[in-house]
């Protein structure tokens, strides 16, 4: 019997995944083999020392500290492009709210007074001052071309947008899925000053962080819009209001409300709407859900943050996983000691990811657990588990 501990409400269409003959889900359990999550923040936690993965119910794996986990021999995994189409059509919804100020002409509605004539002759006097643009012939930038901002840019290429994309760590398999009409951008600062748009879809780190700054604004186009619906930081708020202010940018439209943000007549906030769909969370907890069983029950590994994805059919053995620091020898040592219990490599595994790599092996018998121990003694084996046949 598995336990799983849930940090925060996951999808009943993911928890469905888990069998219960198999599976103890509760959010109150003792010795988890794994943790489902969504937005609780994991930093300060204490980890129980038998778990072997956390499940994050999203893309962003911010609130774990993965680095930590890595050393600790756990598998971290996300859901990259289950809420892909969620957080595109609130991108395309903010271009449209950017661009006819719809923003502002809700809150000039919202604030007429007298009778219905008396609000018909402000509509009409008024109207005027919330006069927008249309999308097609307009450019958008997309920074990041994973899951989101490959359906982005080809959202807008359908809305008769030109795009230019950026992205220099974009995959084969996103490439065949992008329009062949999005045009590559040299650089960021080449794409920003060719966007009337740019939209951001990049995970927040060092590199990332105040990507926008006061500097790149003034490449950006007079009039351009900014929309941040990835991660709060990757823009200086401070360098968008500023230019904001002077009538350099038209707009900002974000998903990260603050104190300085959230009053300013340019700029819309949203509270956090990005994958906030009900067909976003099913979509994330059942991605999450099947990749966390299928790692404890054979080990295999897909979409983790941290560990080689590898993947090795049943073959009717004995299913053994093995991480370990991706040091030399690693798997001559196993199966010496393997070969030294009499067990017989039906099937072998290996693959690595920087500092860390996985060795799946099927073997024609049980494994001793004093075999167990003398592989788990091994220096740089950070875990090793006997998972049946």
């Amino acid at each position: 019997m598995f336990k799983i501990q849930t940090l925060n409400n996951i999808s009943v269409a993911g928890l469905d995944r888990l069998p219960r003959d198999r599976y103890e889900v509760a959010s109150e359990i003792a010795h988890p083999d794994a943790i489902l999550v969504r937005s609780a923040k994991m930093h300060d936690l204490v980890i129980p020392d038998t778990v072997q993965a956390i499940g994050r119910a999203g893309a962003g794996t911010n609130n774990i500290p993965v680095p930590a986990m890595t050393a600790r021999g756990i598998a971290v995994f996300n859901a990259p492009g289950a809420n892909a189409n969620a957080v595109k059509e609130l991108v395309v919804a903010g271009m449209l709210i950017a661009a006819r100020n719809i923003g502002q002409a809700w809150h000039f509605a919202r604030g007429l007074t007298g009778d219905d004539a008396a609000i018909g002759k402000a509509v009409e006097a008024g109207k005027k001052h919330f006069v927008g643009f249309e999308l097609p012939g307009r450019t958008l930038g997309v920074i990041g071309l994973g899951a989101i901002g490959v359906k982005v840019a080809n959202a807008a290429r359908a809305l008769g947008m030109k795009v230019v994309g950026y992205d220099p760590t974009i995959t084969i398999a996103r490439a065949w899925q992008l329009s062949s009409d999005v045009q590559p951008a040299l650089s960021i600062d080449d794409l920003l000053s060719r966007s009337d748009f740019v939209t951001f879809h990049v995970p927040l780190t060092n590199e990332t962080r105040h990507m926008i700054n006061a500097e790149r604004v003034r490449i950006m186009k007079k009039g351009a819009v900014l929309l941040n619906f990835s991660r709060e930081g990757i823009l200086d708020d401070q360098a968008v209001v500023a230019a904001l202010d002077e009538g350099h940018l038209y707009a900002y439209c974000c998903d990260f409300p603050n104190n300085l943000l959230k009053d300013h007549p340019r700029v819309v906030t949203l509270p956090h709407l990005g994958a906030s769909t009900a067909e976003a969370e099913d979509n994330c907890a059942v991605m999450v859900a099947d990749q966390v069983r299928d790692y404890l029950e054979d080990g295999n590994v897909v979409n983790s943050v941290n560990f080689p994805d590898i993947c090795l059919p049943r073959n009717g053995g004995y299913r053994m996983a093995i991480v370990n620091s991706n040091v030399p020898n690693m798997v001559g040592q196993i199966s010496t000691d393997l070969a030294a219990a009499k067990l017989n490599i039906l099937d072998m595994l290996n693959r690595s990811r920087g500092d860390v790599a996985v060795t799946l092996i099927d073997v024609n018998q049980r494994c001793p657990e004093a075999t167990v121990a003398q592989l788990r003694a091994i220096a740089g084996v950070l875990s090793v588990r006997c998972l049946g046949n």
